[in-house]
């Protein structure tokens, strides 16, 4: 059971600067740039930041990383000890809205094993949207607010590929030294779990909320690096419930699988490319919401192109739509939506409108965030289902996206299986989550 003190809540001195009762939090390095020690290109590349350099040659495998594994067998050192340790530094500086750790927790009964939260000052204190809530692409607007006006103190570290063989992690090292566009990893001051974070690619090329390559490969990396299978990223598109337009991934540890995890999956593709590359797509069987499964390939780097391409696809025909990475980056989940469609056009019930529930990539994976006592309380996994029910395609539609995301990612669909095949006909059992957690303390309270 984690146990952290509770304290004050001091908001971030650049995320709510017009707040009657903010109180400043100074940052711990001296002034520099515009002297408010922010992410923008008058302060940053000036400033000296942590940083986790990994080593050169980590994207070649998709399998090995060294010095840690997902399987358990090996001790970890990089998010134990330095993402968790300065994570529980801001903790005790107040850099957070709310205390996390008190927000009650339980399991809903059923098949599904959602995971309620109740989560009321992320409700009251999470910035609002500043967007259209239609397009999945949007121009970057700097008149809005985006993560160069976050403090510093905000910062854990930054997240570089090195130079040498080995990864290392400096405590204090010239921005402008290695790196033009820093890849930033901050605390997420409106936290749904414990370790909650920010992984924010290339700073200061303020890259509007949108899949590319590299930034997917470095999302990837991070998890497989962490090598902890109770730490997930999660990724939201426009129109899909993201709520700032600067690219950016969310993570944050949970020591129980979340129930898409344990869905079964059937695999509806190889690929067309060299059979060693071998990354295999799979739809999931009997889970609320139609999405897609990404799995295997040599090299790491095999992996992320294929998603990334159907991510690149989905956003350029406007499908707004959710990404999870899972064990270690080993599995990757795909969930085209339409629910805020659904809303705009008037077609959500009131009863759900009024849960203020926002389903995202979380809620999506089955950890249900709820804003108020009365839903906490009557959670149950019919009023799980009847909010996913509303998030998912329709058939039809759910194939004619697979069409586009197919073509993207180069690859072809196998023969078909049939509608009545059972899951072991299929050949695909479910995959056995893999949620056996390195760290010392369960990463979730349950009340």
């Amino acid at each position: 059971m984690l146990t952290i003190k509770r304290l004050p809540t001091v908001v971030s001195n650049y995320q709510e600067g017009d707040s009657e009762d903010n109180t400043l939090v100074q940052p711990q390095t001296l002034s520099v740039g515009c002297g408010r020690n922010c992410l923008g290109k008058c302060c940053l590349p000036v400033s000296k930041l942590p940083l986790y350099a990994f080593k050169k040659d980590e994207y070649e495998s998709a399998d090995k990383v060294s010095g840690s594994s997902c399987d358990g067998r090996h001790p970890i050192a990089f998010l134990n000890s330095v993402l968790l340790g300065k994570w529980e530094e801001r903790t005790r500086q107040g850099l957070f809205r709310y205390d996390v750790t008190q927000c009650e927790t339980k399991i809903i009964p059923g098949n599904y094993g959602f995971i309620a939260q109740l989560n009321q000052g992320r409700h009251l204190k999470k910035r609002p949207t500043e967007f259209q809530v239609d397009q999945v692409l949007q121009p970057f607007d700097d008149n809005k607010f985006n993560f160069t006006k976050v403090g510093q103190e905000e910062v854990l570290f930054r997240f570089e590929q090195g130079k040498s063989n080995r990864s290392s992690f400096y405590s204090s090292s010239p921005v402008n030294a290695d790196s033009n566009a820093p890849n930033i990893v901050a605390i997420n001051v409106s936290p749904i779990e414990y370790g909650h974070v920010l992984l924010i690619p290339r700073v200061l090329d303020c890259l509007p909320q949108r899949i590319d390559h590299e930034s997917f490969l470095l999302a990837l990396h991070m998890a497989k690096l962490a090598s902890e299978p109770s730490f997930r990223l999660g990724y939201n598109s426009l129109a899909a419930f993201a709520t700032i337009n600067h690219l950016h991934f969310q993570a944050y540890y949970l020591s129980v699988p979340f129930p898409v995890e344990k869905a079964h999956t059937q695999r509806i593709t190889i690929g067309k490319e060299l059979p060693e590359k071998g990354v295999v797509v799979s739809q999931l069987l009997n889970y609320p919401v139609r999405g897609f499964v990404f799995e295997g390939g040599s090299k790491l780097r095999n992996l992320s192109n294929v998603v990334a391409s159907s991510c690149i696809s989905l956003q350029n025909k406007n499908i707004p739509f959710n990404v999870l990475i899972a064990d270690c980056g080993k599995r990757i989940f795909l969930f085209p939506q339409c629910y805020a469609q659904k809303q705009a056009l008037g077609e959500v019930s009131d009863e759900l409108l009024d849960t203020q529930v926002n389903p995202a990539v979380w809620e999506i994976s089955g950890h249900m965030v709820l804003k108020r006592r009365k839903d906490y309380d009557d959670a149950s996994e019919k009023n799980a289902l009847r909010l996913l029910a509303e998030v998912s395609l329709s058939e039809e539609r759910f194939e004619e996206v697979k069409a586009h995301i197919l073509d993207a990612a180069g690859l072809q669909e196998t023969e078909s299986v049939g509608n009545g095949m059972n899951v072991e006909e299929s050949g695909q059992k479910p995959h056995p989550p893999c949620v056996g957690s390195h760290l010392t303390q369960d990463c979730m309270v349950l009340h």
